[in-house]
């Protein structure tokens, strides 16, 4: 992925990170606010794909993994939960993973491991589609923690599709962003430029800008959600390198 362009190449404004996944939850943990408890489970269901696929490499079956995966989300829910949290020990992915260790192990001590239709349901999951993607990771001879950082990034890569093919349909441009890759030098669809062209009433020349413009806005989108799980501008660069790197990008 190239580098996107200066619009976010100087993020020292704290504003950039006024909205991170760290003050959401400190937030939450500060106030009994419904917006903050609201945004917490956003952040919840954005990113139980890679605590649940964590959870099922280490023996549970998926009914239980998901009956865990809601009680750990029941522990982040909970007030008092956020006073170990550290914004400066870094990212908010490897936190949550230590949290989620600690959570396992102490479910294994207490014997305490929850039971399917135990009325846990916090977050509304879509199970299938995970069990599906902790599957694919099988075949791939990945330890627990790399396949949580793959389930990670794809989260994170998902995040900023879903808010690009927002930005396109707002603006009219969805059938580009539906006809092409957002990876530079692939066409997941196979359809040559001309042909997108032709179908969308463009020159072949617009077309080939509107795709490099589209692909630079999903280089920038994807850098403001990596930015929104560290602490720092400084961090930001390092962690889009790791995540590309574990997902093979």
């Amino acid at each position: 992925m190239s580098r996107p362009s200066n619009a976010i190449d100087d993020r020292s404004d704290p504003q950039w990170f006024a909205t991170t996944h760290w003050s959401v939850v400190l937030s939450a943990g500060q106030t009994n606010s419904s917006h903050a408890s609201e945004a917490l489970e956003k952040l919840c269901r954005a990113y139980w794909p890679p605590l649940y696929s964590y959870i099922r490499r280490q023996g549970h079956g998926p009914e239980e993994a998901q009956d865990l995966t809601q009680a750990f989300f029941a522990k982040l829910l909970q007030k008092n939960f956020w006073g170990r949290a550290d914004p400066q020990k870094g990212r908010f992915r490897s936190f949550l993973l230590t949290a989620l260790r600690h959570f396992l192990a102490d479910e294994r001590d207490r014997g305490r491991t929850a039971k399917r239709g135990g009325g846990l349901s916090f977050i509304s999951l879509d199970e299938k589609a995970t069990e599906e993607r902790y599957l694919e990771g099988l075949g791939q001879n990945l330890s627990g923690e790399q396949q949580f950082d793959r389930q990670w990034a794809s989260t994170v890569l998902e995040q900023a599709r879903t808010r690009l093919r927002q930005e396109c349909i707002a603006s009219g441009k969805s059938g580009l962003y539906d006809r092409v890759s957002l990876v530079g030098g692939q066409n997941e669809c196979a359809v040559p430029h001309a042909v997108i062209a032709q179908e969308l009433g463009m020159s072949v020349s617009a077309v080939k800008s509107a795709v490099s413009r589209l692909r630079a806005r999903y280089g920038e989108l994807v850098r403001e959600e990596v930015a929104h799980t560290v602490s720092s501008a400084a961090e930001v660069d390092a962690e889009v390198r790791h995540l590309l790197s574990v997902i093979g990008a």
